[in-house]
Order: structure tokens, then C-alpha cells, then sequence
């Protein structure tokens, strides 16, 4: 179940960086590159998560 916990733990640091980006967009100090950067990061985290679960699927299948 290694693929199992390698999702837990992306859905984990997708939260975080969906709460960091949050908190961020409070923030009208906040620089628009660093928004950016966290919407990215944000975005390759979730492809990664739908990556491995499609991988997931085809194994089971």
C-alpha cells in the first residue's frame, strides 16, 4: 500500500497549501509572485494525486 500512503500524504500537503494560499489571499501585503507560486505548487500536487490514482485504478483493473 505504499501508493496508499504516498496519496495521504500529497492530500495532506495539498490542505497546507491550500490553507497557506488562503491565508495569503487575506493578506493584501502579500506578493502576487509568492500567490503564484503557491497556486502552482498547489496544482502540481493535485495532478500528482489524480496521477496516482488513476495509476491506482488500472493496477486493480
Amino acid at each position: 500500500m505504499a501508493i496508499q500512503a504516498h496519496l495521504v500524504e500529497l492530500e495532506r500537503k495539498h490542505k497546507i497549501l491550500e490553507s497557506e494560499l488562503h491565508e495569503a489571499l487575506l493578506h493584501l501585503s502579500t506578493d502576487d509572485l509568492q500567490i503564484t507560486e503557491l497556486k502552482r505548487r498547489k496544482l502540481m500536487v493535485k495532478d500528482e494525486i489524480e496521477r496516482l490514482k488513476h495509476s491506482a485504478d488500472e493496477t486493480v483493473h
